[in-house]
């Protein structure tokens, strides 16, 4: 997950400011990485990238956050490609979090391709340049005429070779060359990329080696729980302390007062942490013992801002709003699709809706701090290290250079760590205790204190012309806000679909109060709205009597770019954001229709449906086949998709593996994924009440990748949306009934 949509990261690519830096290591040998202005004096800090010491070894660092979505073996292969060396030769070291020595340290809005296959590309050809000079001047001859491969130099008029390590001394004294006038290679002198090559972590996650934020043990840490109202900004009335510090392993309590001066100013348009909440944090000699300490405190809680908050309520309030209209009127509106739809021969009209839905990240939201006067050290899981350090700084008062960032690996992320709310509170009881504190919540704390995929109600109404044809699109969008103002991981834009595409395109918005927090979660707002969007065009083509896959080349039209708004834009905003190439989304919409034979005769109650989405830079169509048994349950048989995000797959294995998880993540939100609130709190308390989905559900998922002559793009997010509607529309060929809510009420089904 996810950051937000599409290009919203910022890119610290080759630029003038940045350079390449060599210097020399212990035991004679190059070390080279990117030199960032200014910013990169940072004393004792590791700065290369490529280390080759004198004895052979190839160390190439890996520096952006992994979460499951491969980065830490794709980056290093990036390198590796243009050094010119095997994989085998490589060994990949996790950087630490630190922006002045690697630039930016994001993992979110699938955009660690975009922004950094070039630069990664450009260093290891900097590294190999050098070591090709270094040979050439000590053999005296040109350039031109050493060859290289597996960490070789050759000069074949000479017969001469050496050995990267014999040269890498040499190479640092050497200028660095301008990144911009290295040549690198062409896709046919690729050697490792494209291909299958397994995660560099594989044999330690599956033995069990200590990776993940949770596994870290500094000396002397103890372990700490904290209670904390289920409602936002509730209060302390009672605790049974004496109870808690009964509990065998618990070590001592400590009060946590309340703090709303932590928002900062970030580089990056995230959320992050504004508020720390009340609490007591009870320090144990287990998790175990200070999660059964916390719940000794039996504590009782008053007030809060958010104990308005009820899903019956925001559910009565949407009905009112459809029925007496939007608040805002017009808030999107291109052409005139009131007209349009007053002179269409045929109206075709529908409501959907989706709820909140929580992260769910299998490792529990943790951190381990350790405070020492005006120095902080983290072991954290984040997906923005940058952030996390300056809003630790900011809670204990410190400069965020005094804050030394371990980068841990993520047992799963989806977006929700990317905010880094429980580093502040891990660092603020680690000052209190005065020793490493490593904080532990449980699932009912992270479903009560995440940041939510918020819910919609869409009342979508289309007219059609005679042949059937979508000629206007009229859209009365309700979600959530503050103010009257849309919280943004909320929004409608005109960077989404129908945007575009269809030229009579209305959107009127009516906005619900919120209190709690909302946030990206993988695919955000895309993974709601293609729901929506995709639906209601097999609605259309039904009601026009087409077949699906027609109905949609039809509506995409000929190849052709299409200015769209910049992410965040409605009526009036320049279309500065990506176009939008309808030869491209016709290119996966045809493939994943052979893939899957479609139109194929099937068995009864077995249906297809297919769909298409553009998000996060990708074009991707999934198509679905699902069969429905006479008590309504659903079972998936195969689902097939289609992506085109761009040139170049870096790893095809863990291309693959990202867009299968979408595809099994998305399956598990539409049949069963819901959060609700009473009483100002969230219901769900663990799995039993929010079912991920599980091995027997998993489908067969076959995967194919268009290589089209665009740039590179990423892969965590953009198969994602179109997973929903396209087994909405199998559902609905195998029963006759159209499904318009997530998750599916399965009940509907029954023969």
């Amino acid at each position: 997950m996810s950051a937000s949509r599409h290009a919203v990261l910022p890119s610290e690519g080759v630029s003038r400011r940045a350079f390449l830096k060599v210097g020399v290591i212990a035991g004679g040998g190059l070390s080279l990485g990117w030199q960032f202005g200014a910013r990169a004096s940072v004393p004792g800090a590791l700065s290369a990238f490529v280390i080759i010491d004198g004895d052979g070894r190839i160390r190439i660092t890996a520096h952006q956050p992994e979460i499951g979505q491969g980065v830490k073996t794709s980056f290093p292969m990036m390198i590796a490609e243009e050094l010119d060396v095997d994989w085998e030769q490589v060994t990949v070291v996790q950087a630490p979090g630190n922006r002045a020595v690697y630039g930016v340290q994001v993992a979110g809005g699938s955009m660690a391709t975009p922004t950094q296959f070039d630069r990664m590309r450009r260093l290891g050809a900097g590294a190999r340049a050098m070591l090709v000079e270094a040979a050439a001047q000590a053999w005296g001859v040109p350039a031109g005429e050493i060859t290289t491969g597996s960490a070789l130099l050759h000069h074949k008029a000479s017969g001469r070779s050496a050995r990267y390590a014999e040269m890498a001394e040499k190479a640092a004294w050497l200028k660095a060359p301008d990144p911009k006038t290295l040549t690198l290679k062409s896709p046919d002198q690729f050697r490792l990329l494209g291909r299958r090559v397994p995660g560099v972590d594989n044999r330690k996650l599956v033995t069990g080696e200590p990776l993940f934020g949770i596994d870290a043990r500094p000396a002397g840490m103890v372990f700490a729980a904290f209670a904390k109202s289920p409602v936002f900004g509730g209060r302390l009335k009672s605790a049974n302390r004496a109870a808690a510090l009964a509990v065998p392993g618990v070590m001592g309590l400590i009060d946590i007062a309340e703090r709303r001066d932590l928002k900062t100013e970030i580089d990056v348009p995230l959320p992050g942490i504004e508020v720390l909440p009340q609490g007591i944090a009870v320090l144990a000699t287990s998790t175990w013992a200070a999660l059964r300490g916390r719940d000794a405190l039996a504590c009782q809680w008053e007030g809060g801002d958010a104990a308005f908050q009820s899903t019956a309520a925001w559910e009565a309030a949407a009905a009112t709003a459809l029925k007496q209209g939007p608040q805002k009127p017009g808030f999107i509106n291109e052409g005139d699709a009131l007209a349009r739809l007053a002179g269409a021969a045929r109206r075709v009209a529908a409501d959907y809706a989706y709820p909140f839905i929580a992260h769910a990240a299998l490792e529990p939201m943790n951190a381990t701090a350790h405070v020492t006067g005006d120095t902080c050290e983290l072991w954290l899981s984040t997906q923005t290290p940058e952030d996390a350090r300056r809003m630790v700084a900011k809670a204990l008062g410190i400069k965020a250079g005094n804050v030394t960032l371990n980068l841990m690996r993520s047992g799963g992320g989806f977006g929700r760590r990317l905010m880094n709310d429980v580093a502040v509170e891990a660092a603020v009881i680690a000052r209190a205790a005065g020793v490493p504190v490593k904080l532990t919540w449980d699932r009912g704390q992270d479903f009560a204190h995440d940041w939510l995929r918020p819910g919609g109600w869409h009342r979508l109404e289309a007219g059609l012309d005679a042949k059937g044809d979508i000629i206007a699109w009229h859209d009365h969008f309700i979600s959530y806000g503050r103010d009257g103002v849309l919280d943004p991981p909320a929004s409608i834009d005109r960077s989404l679909f129908p945007a575009g595409v269809i030229k009579d395109y209305r959107a009127d918005v009516t906005v619900l109060p919120l209190a709690s927090t909302l946030g990206w979660l993988r695919a955000p707002i895309n993974n709601a709205f293609a729901f929506v969007t995709q639906g209601f065009i097999d609605e259309c083509a039904d009601a026009a009597g087409r077949d699906g896959l027609e109905y949609r080349r039809a509506l995409l039209g000929e190849g052709r770019s299409i200015p769209m708004a910049a992410e965040g834009g409605a009526e009036g905003t320049e279309n500065t954001g990506t176009p939008y190439h309808t030869g491209r989304m016709r290119g996966v919409l045809d493939k994943a229709a052979e893939m899957a034979g479609w139109g194929r005769t099937l068995p009864p109650r077995r249906g297809m449906g297919i769909a298409f989405h553009f998000s996060h830079l990708g074009y991707f169509a999934n198509v679905v086949e699902a069969s429905v048994a006479a008590d309504g349950s659903v079972a998936v048989h195969g689902v097939w998709v289609a992506a085109d995000v761009g040139r170049h797959i870096i790893n095809l294995s863990g291309a693959e593996n990202q867009v299968q998880g979408s595809v099994i993540d998305a399956l598990g939100a539409a049949l069963g994924q819901r959060i609700s609130f009473a009483d100002g709190a969230v219901e769900q308390v663990n799995f039993g009440d929010y079912p991920l989905a599980r091995m027997d559900m998993a489908p067969p998922v076959a995967v194919a990748f268009l290589s089209t002559d665009f740039p590179t793009t990423g892969l965590g997010e953009p198969a994602y949306p179109s997973l929903a509607p396209a087994l909405a529309g199998a559902i609905f060929q195998a029963t006759g009934k159209r499904l318009r809510q997530l998750p599916f009420d399965t009940g509907l089904l029954k023969a």
